[in-house]
């Protein structure tokens, strides 16, 4: 049975809302004075932290929801929002009973935009049913419209990963130095994930390698990262059907179409011939 809220003039009833970032750390808060365990998440008492007005429809437009709340929190400070830990994050938001322990979920989307303002920040939040406004046919496009190693590609992606540890950091040009870096040109397009230090977590894609091997990322480096930091490298594809085939020997998974006529022969016109 299905309870109803709020029915009664007095209720033991809090909000809490819980984040589950891309990294692998769930945060969870709620709105009472005092911390709650369910759903195996400890949630913190926060009241500072509160959700705006969800708007809920039975349409198939996306639901709207914003957060609000002060960067007093240990959990979420302007560095790490900065840095973009919170980015593209899960969102939960829901009701609880701090007497029985009884719960019910509100909404569940993901964080869209983050603002921060003197002490504060903001959020809005994206519902899942933003998912059904995504065009789900492709275009048609010379190159490959697949992720590297995702869906359609097919490729294992462990078998171009290689965990590195950083020998050093350049914060001004932004690059890092691996030990022993094998085929670094290889790894142009591809990503790096820290596993050690300050930036533990952190996705970054890799951007160009220079001359001495340091990879460029695309997203500022922690200049306190020390030498011996662990990184998870993967390697990365132009999307060329030339590179699927003969580097990768995958052209029958090839998702473009590289031999399609451009727009420009489809609006050609015959012209006499001198």
């Amino acid at each position: 049975m299905t309870r109803t809220w709020f029915s009664s003039d007095l209720e033991t009833v809090a909000t809490f809302w819980r984040l589950l970032r891309r990294d692998g750390v769930t945060l969870g808060f709620t709105t009472h004075d005092a911390d709650l365990w369910f759903d195996g998440v400890l949630h913190r008492a926060s009241p500072g932290m509160v959700p705006s007005s969800i708007r809920k429809s039975a349409g198939l437009e996306a639901d709207s929801a914003e957060v609000q709340g002060a960067l007093a929190h240990e959990a979420i400070t302007a560095a790490d929002l900065t840095a973009g830990r919170f980015d593209g994050a899960a969102v939960r938001i829901g009701l609880i009973d701090w007497e029985t322990g009884e719960s019910q979920l509100l909404y569940a989307g993901t964080l869209g935009s983050i603002g921060t303002q003197d002490d504060g920040f903001s959020a809005d939040l994206t519902s899942r049913k933003a998912e059904l406004q995504r065009d789900p046919i492709p275009r048609t496009s010379p190159s490959c419209r697949a992720g590297f190693c995702g869906p359609g590609c097919n490729l294992n992606a462990r078998a171009f990963t290689r965990e590195m540890r950083a020998t050093g950091v350049d914060a001004l040009a932004n690059t890092v130095r691996f030990d022993a870096l094998p085929s670094a040109a290889r790894h142009t397009g591809g990503t790096l994930r820290w596993i050690d230090g300050p930036m533990a977590g952190i996705e970054m894609g890799i951007m160009a390698v220079n001359a001495e091997g340091a990879v460029m990322v695309d997203a500022p480096i922690d200049a306190d990262i020390p030498a011996g930091a662990r990184a998870r490298l993967r390697e990365g594809c132009d999307h060329t059907l030339d590179t699927c085939a003969s580097r990768f020997g995958n052209a029958l998974n090839f998702r473009g179409e590289p031999f399609l006529p451009g727009n420009d022969l489809l609006t050609s016109y015959p012209t006499p011939s001198s």
